[in-house]
């Protein structure tokens, strides 16, 4: 079997900023929902088996109180975040498994999901369906890979080492050197992502670097600086690789076969009508009768 994974609440702002406005009978915006339900639908019109689809329930996570700095939903629309809820209501509808985050993220829910399935001998490839490069550290080999969706590429372990230059096992403390603007930690003064794949080519890891810069075996451009700016901020950097990785312990279930679609539940069809989107429910009606459900 195979297994998709997809991040929901990057779908919910991908369509949001993508789709023209479309409001349901109380007159709620509601496109990014019809949208990212639509695509779902079209994942199952293209033999999709297995999927599950998590959320940020809750913007904020445990993660907040570990940095102050960590992303919040400040400054969100609040247009967009009103279609949360009903999104994660209207898939539970359409009979996909959907995994709400409250404590945890959405992807933590997906790492989380991505190990489950990783560890089930009847499933031979899993797709997680997101290009947020904190999930490359989910990547094994052609087995677990990312698919952009919107660029329909796949990241395989070869990908991810082409992309940032280290392997996914070394994507947490890359991140930690470099910073994740979108996730709200800095990174240290001056690692980029050209010196932070040099030395992390040799080290792996940044629990691995030595101090002093007399005792690397790799010397990018500026390594002084770097090796510096590493004794100083060691902390920093070990926390924010702690931010970036991702829990493996969020509620998604035991097994791949909780995530199997048996088809729409009896609700989905008049909540299609209330959003103004009978098609969707006459998609799904259609690809459960192919399929004998």
């Amino acid at each position: 079997m195979e297994v998709h994974l997809v991040d929901g609440t990057y779908e919910l702002f991908r369509h949001y900023f993508a789709l023209p406005s479309h409001r349901d009978a109380d007159g709620n915006e509601r496109g990014a929902v019809r949208g990212v339900v639509g695509s779902i639908v079209n994942m199952l019109e293209n033999g999709a088996t297995h999927v599950g689809v998590a959320t940020d329930h809750v913007v904020e996570s445990f993660r907040n109180d570990m940095w102050g700095g960590y992303k919040t939903g400040e400054g969100m629309e609040p247009e967009l975040l009103d279609q949360f809820h009903p999104l994660e209501n209207l898939l539970g509808a359409l009979g996909v498994a959907v995994w709400p985050m409250v404590e945890f993220e959405a992807d933590d829910g997906l790492a989380s999901a991505a190990a489950v399935a990783s560890a089930d001998a009847n499933v031979e490839r899993v797709f997680i369906c997101t290009p947020d490069k904190d999930l490359a550290q989910c990547v094994e080999g052609d087995r677990v890979v990312q698919l952009d969706r919107r660029k329909n590429v796949v990241s395989d372990e070869r990908g991810v080492l082409e992309k940032f230059g280290v392997p996914p096992s070394s994507i947490t403390d890359y991140l930690a050197l470099v910073g994740d603007t979108a996730d709200g930690f800095p990174g240290l003064p001056g690692w980029g992502a050209k010196s932070t794949a040099a030395v992390l080519s040799r080290y792996g890891h940044l629990e691995d670097i030595p101090d002093d810069v007399e005792e690397w075996a790799v010397k990018p451009r500026g390594a002084a600086r770097l090796a510096a700016a590493l004794a100083e901020g060691r902390e920093d950097a070990l926390l924010f690789k702690r931010l970036a990785t991702l829990r493996l312990d969020a509620p998604v279930g035991r097994s791949p076969e909780d995530w199997r679609w048996l088809g729409p539940s009896g609700h989905f069809a008049p909540m299609c009508e209330h959003l103004g989107a009978n098609n969707l429910a006459r998609r799904a009606e259609r690809v459960a009768k192919d399929r004998g459900l």
